[in-house]
C-alpha cells in the first residue's frame, strides 16, 4: 500500500462525515453522523450502495464507528419509508439502489459480536426484502429496477437529460407513451447505480438485471445465516427463497453460448446480449457451480486491460460512464471478490494489484482519489460532472483502493 494514499485517507475521511438530525429542504435528516462520497460540494448525502465499498475500507482503518453509523441511518430510513432509499433527499423517495445493507450488517457483525445490534437490524431486513419482493418482482419470478409513473411536469426534463446522456434522439419521441417510457426506463438505469450504461438504455424496467438478483439471493444466504445465530427457527425458509432464486436465475438469465449468467428481458424473453462486469456478481454471491465459475473466468479476459476491469465490452459500449472503457472502483473489487470465493487467486490478485497500481500513478500525478479512470489511457475517464475535479472521491475508491492492497499485502504481495 502506498504510504501517502493511506495518510491521505487517513488524514480526510474525517471530512467526508456530516451530522444532520434535522430534515431541511430536500434533505433527510438522519440520527446517526454519515458519510457522503466526496470531499467536494457534489454528492452530500448518504448513498446506498457506494456505502457497502466506503464501509469495507473503514472497517480496515479501525472506523468501525463510522461503518456502523451508516447502517444504522439505513436501517432508520428502512423503518420510515419501507425501503432504503437511493439517499437522504426528498427526490430519491421513489427508488432505492443495489441492495447491499445486508451485507453490510453482516460485515459490521462479523467485528462486533453484538448480537442485540443484530437482532434489531434482522427485523428492519425482513421490512427492506419484503420491499423487493412485494415492489420489484417482474411477471418472470426475478426481481428488476422497475419504473414508475412520473409526473406531468417532469416529463419533459427527464426525456432532455436521459437522451442527452444515453445518446439517444429525444427528436424520435413524438408520443406522450413514448416519452413516459423513456421516462420509466430512466428511472429503472437511476435505480440500478449504473446510470449511464448501455446494459439498460430505454429498456432497464423490462429487464432482470443479473447482479440485483444475486444481491438477493445474498441477502437471502445473510439472512439464512442471521436467523441461526438468533435462534429465530427461519433457516430453512430462507434456504429455499435462495434456492427457488438460484432455479429461476438458471433457467432465465444463464446463456449456455457465452457460458455467463446475463440480463433477462421479461417483455421479450430473451436474454440481453449485452456482456458486462454484472455476470461476476452470481460468483460475488456464491451461487455460480465451480463449472459456471470457470466459465466466467474464460470471459474475464473480454474486460480485463493493463490498468483493470472496465465496465462492458467495447463491441457493447454507447460510450455512457457505465461503459468502456471507463475503470469504476466497486467492479474491480467485485470481480476481485467472485474470483477469490471460487478459488482463482492468481486472478484476483492480478486484478487487485493492477487498480493498486492505477491508483498509486494517478495520486502521484494528481495527490487525489477520482471517481474512474480510463482502462485504455489509465488516467482519468471523462466525466459528466463539471469535471473530475468535482469528484475528488474518498468513498469507495478509497475503500475498493483499501481492501484490495489488504489482500495484496495478506499474500504477501504488496
Amino acid at each position: 500500500m502506498n504510504a501517502k494514499i493511506e495518510k491521505f485517507i487517513f488524514e480526510n475521511i474525517d471530512k467526508t462525515v456530516r451530522y444532520s438530525p434535522e430534515s431541511g429542504g430536500t434533505l433527510i435528516g438522519l440520527p446517526f453522523p454519515y458519510t457522503v462520497p466526496c470531499v467536494s460540494e457534489n454528492f452530500q448525502e448518504i448513498y446506498y450502495w457506494d456505502t457497502y465499498f466506503t464501509n469495507g475500507g473503514m472497517l480496515l482503518i479501525g472506523k468501525t464507528e463510522y461503518a456502523k453509523n451508516n447502517i444504522n441511518n439505513m436501517l432508520y430510513l428502512v423503518e420510515k419509508y419501507g425501503h432504503m432509499l437511493n439517499g437522504n433527499r426528498t427526490y430519491y423517495l421513489n427508488r432505492s439502489q443495489p441492495p447491499f445493507l445486508s451485507r453490510m450488517v453482516r460485515d459490521v457483525f462479523e467485528q462486533t459480536k453484538d448480537v442485540e445490534w443484530l437482532r434489531n437490524a434482522y427485523g428492519t431486513l425482513q421490512k427492506e426484502y419484503r420491499f423487493w419482493q412485494e415492489e420489484k418482482t417482474a411477471p418472470s419470478g426475478l426481481n428488476g429496477y422497475l419504473g414508475y409513473e412520473f409526473p406531468d411536469s417532469e416529463i419533459e426534463a427527464t426525456v432532455k437529460q436521459f437522451c442527452r446522456r444515453c445518446k439517444l434522439d429525444a427528436d424520435k419521441l413524438a408520443t406522450d407513451e413514448q416519452k413516459r417510457e423513456i421516462c420509466r426506463a430512466a428511472f429503472s438505469m437511476y435505480e440500478s447505480g449504473w446510470d449511464c450504461s448501455a446494459r439498460f438504455v430505454d429498456r432497464g424496467h423490462h429487464i432482470n438485471a443479473v447482479d440485483l438478483n444475486a444481491l438477493l439471493y445474498d441477502m437471502e444466504e445473510n439472512m439464512r445465516v442471521f436467523s441461526g445465530i438468533l435462534a429465530t427457527g427461519e433457516e430453512a425458509l430462507w434456504e429455499a427463497r435462495k434456492e427457488e432464486r438460484r432455479e429461476k436465475m438458471k433457467r432465465l438469465m444463464w446463456d449456455e453460448e457465452s457460458g455467463l449468467f446475463l440480463d433477462y428481458n421479461f417483455k421479450e424473453k430473451k436474454i440481453s446480449a449485452c456482456k458486462t462486469t454484472a455476470s461476476f456478481y452470481p460468483l460475488f454471491a456464491g451461487l455460480a457451480t465451480k463449472e459456471e465459475a470457470a466459465a466466467a473466468v474464460a470471459f474475464l479476459p473480454q474486460l480485463e486491460s493493463e490498468f483493470g476491469v472496465s465496465s462492458g465490452k467495447k463491441e457493447d459500449s454507447r460510450a455512457c460512464q457505465w461503459d468502456y472503457p471507463n475503470i469504476w472502483a466497486p467492479q474491480q473489487y467485485i470481480v476481485y471478490r467472485a474470483l477469490m470465493n471460487y478459488g482463482y487467486t492468481a486472478d484476483a490478485l492480478r486484478i487487485a494489484e493492477k487498480y493498486v497500481k492505477l491508483i498509486d500513478t494517478n495520486y502521484e500525478k494528481s495527490g487525489f482519489l477520482w471517481e474512474k479512470y480510463s482502462c485504455v489511457t489509465g488516467g482519468l475517464a471523462d466525466c459528466e460532472y463539471k469535471g473530475q475535479s468535482d469528484t475528488k472521491m474518498l468513498g469507495w475508491t478509497a475503500g475498493v483502493y483499501l481492501m484490495l492492497a489488504e489482500g495484496l499485502k495478506k499474500a504477501g504481495r504488496a
